[in-house]
């Protein structure tokens, strides 16, 4: 054998080693890429925040880091070969434990993130609202409690590490556009002056019926008595007065009918000081845009609802209907 073909022989002894390492290489990359990933360190899953702006480097080093792949360079050269990063959406993500580098990316580029809420129901009060934020566990720092009436109550979407007082300032925001969108397009010749006065007519509104449907309804009776200087005569605000929102776990009591506080309605003419809570969409429309009725009173039907009323002696019909309800009620709860 001549030296020649020896040297031959070696270079291709040589190549086919060299092939073989490449197909080992390829077969080692592709199950690394779609085979059984890393263990949770604990439980099992593993949660990550990816941040907004954040190139395909920096989330792979993130995902490396956290212990949900095993190669930040594999991932970022699948995620461009797979055309995947430019589609790569920031948030908080889980992923299972042992979860495949491929079903780690796709869920990334379908964004399917981790859905945290806060829900805020109409008719709470800034306090009762601020006091939900700070409280919710994933947040951050502290939110300080805004002016009453200043959130719109809804249900808000929210990311781990966001900061509550964001939290806060989203909700007032969203307030903002609302009132503003709202105001523009109100009835004329409301005896409302200001989108402030709306707002707490509208917050009374939203106390004073759990009924949606009778919003309107409502409002219009507080908007009739406005216009005829009318005391509004509503029992929230002089809760508002003594509790600031709160529940008073009791009737009101005579000598709080009486008292003299700058929210209670039976003794000012006109609306109280602030709003006594956040009040909703539903109401504030109702304020701003009340049907037309001759309606100046309600009282409770014993349904959930109220029976209105355009005259004093209707009322006092509704009245009494109303506490025979009461009477009967009790008499039920003794036997």
């Amino acid at each position: 054998m001549t030296r020649k073909r020896r040297l031959s022989r070696r270079a291709a002894g040589g190549g086919l080693i060299a092939l073989g390492l490449a197909i080992l290489l390829a077969l080692a990359a592709v199950w690394t890429y779609v085979g059984p990933g890393p263990k949770a360190a604990s439980g099992d899953a593993t949660a990550v925040v990816l941040e907004r702006g954040a190139g395909v480097g920096q989330i792979a080093t993130a995902l490396d880091d956290a212990g949900v792949i095993g190669s930040a360079g594999l991932f970022s050269l699948a995620a461009r070969l797979t055309g995947a990063a430019a589609e790569l959406k920031a948030g908080e993500y889980e992923f299972g434990s042992g979860a495949s580098m491929a079903s780690v990316l796709a869920d990334i580029r379908a964004g399917k993130v981790i859905r945290r809420q806060i829900t805020i129901p109409e008719g709470w009060t800034s306090g009762m609202v601020v006091e939900a934020v700070n409280a919710y566990p994933v947040l951050t720092g502290v939110a300080d409690e805004p002016p009453e009436g200043s959130i719109l109550p809804d249900t808000y979407q929210v990311r781990r590490g966001e900061d509550r007082a964001a939290v806060i300032q989203r909700m007032r925001d969203a307030h903002d556009e609302l009132l503003a969108e709202l105001w523009a397009t109100r009835q004329p010749g409301l005896p409302i002056s200001s989108p402030q006065q709306a707002v707490i007519l509208a917050s009374i509104v939203e106390k004073e019926t759990g009924v949606a449907s009778e919003r309107p309804r409502v409002a219009a009776v507080f908007v009739n008595r406005l216009r005829t200087g009318m005391m509004l005569q509503s029992d929230p605000t002089i809760i508002y007065g003594i509790t600031k929102g709160r529940p008073l776990g009791r009737g009101i009591r005579a000598s709080e009918l009486a008292g003299e506080t700058p929210y209670n309605t039976y003794r000012i003419t006109g609306l109280p000081p602030t709003p006594i809570s956040n009040p909703g969409r539903e109401a504030l429309a109702a304020v701003l845009n009340p049907p037309k009725t001759d309606e100046l009173y309600f009282v409770a039907d014993g349904t959930g609802g109220h029976a209105f009323a355009a005259t004093y002696e209707q009322h006092q019909a509704n009245v009494a209907r109303w506490r025979q309800i009461e009477r009967d009620r009790a008499a039920g709860a003794g036997r």
